[in-house]
Order: C-alpha cells, then structure tokens, then sequence
C-alpha cells in the first residue's frame, strides 16, 4: 500500500516513519520517496493501523492508495 505523506524532508523523516510500521509489523518492508511525499508498505499491518503509525511519528498522512 501507498501513503502520500507531508512533511518529510530527511533521514530522520525516514528512521521516524520506518520506526512506526515497525512497531506494528517488524517484517514489514518500508520503502519513503521523500521528493514525491510517498511511503510504500509491504507486510502484514493493516493500511488504518500503519496510517496511524506514520502520523504518530508526526507526518500526516493526506491519501492512501491499497495497491
């Protein structure tokens, strides 16, 4: 699934936003285009759950694509 994500400018952006999934799905394979605001999650954790997770870290999530 895709996330478009704002706020993400940097490596710390990256730790953060990978951090969360991981406390969810520690399995789960992040991928964060941070020029395009995109973070891609493949895993077991459920698109509202991750969702969550990337916006605890303090990066609203603004659109979700399951694909």
């Amino acid at each position: 699934m895709k996330f478009t994500v704002e706020g993400m400018t940097c490596g710390h952006c990256i730790r953060a936003v990978t951090r969360g999934i991981h406390a969810r799905d520690p399995e789960a394979r992040v991928d964060v285009d941070l020029s395009a605001g995109i973070v891609t999650v493949i895993g077991d954790v459920a698109a509202d759950q991750a969702a969550a997770a990337i916006a605890a870290e303090g990066y609203p999530v603004t659109a979700i694509d399951p694909v």
